[in-house]
């Protein structure tokens, strides 16, 4: 439960970011703000994938969780070692510092708790 609702959470943090930039700003920063709004996307799959449970949801959950960490990695080092090419943040700029690091900790947090429960499932292979 804890999982969908930080899912939530960060569902309505980067839509809302993210629409609101792309509506006002777009120009500044199309690449960031755009990135955003992915997150945005991929962060309500997953939470529709948590609430609507069963085996095809978690694995597809999963498979989503597991971009998004590679996303959040490969953005995270990106701003890093290249900051010009983000006029503006992202959601997983820095590894999510700008949201406490929420969007690195989360997918490795709900990898583990899929994994997790998977492995608890009586018929589970």
């Amino acid at each position: 439960m804890l999982l969908v609702w930080l899912y939530g959470v960060m569902v309505v943090g980067a839509v809302s970011r993210s629409a609101y930039q792309i509506a006002t700003e777009f120009d500044r920063a199309p690449l960031a703000y755009s990135l955003s709004a992915v997150a945005g996307l991929v962060y309500g799959f997953i939470t529709y994938s948590l609430v609507r449970g069963g085996e095809t949801a978690r694995r597809a959950a999963l498979v989503c969780c597991v971009a998004e960490l590679l996303g959040v990695l490969v953005v995270g080092t990106w701003t890093v070692w290249e900051p010009s090419a983000f006029p503006d943040a992202t959601v997983w700029s820095d590894y999510g510092m700008g949201y406490l690091f929420i969007p690195v900790l989360l997918p490795v947090s709900a990898i583990y708790w899929l994994r997790k429960a998977r492995a608890a499932e009586p018929h589970a292979a």
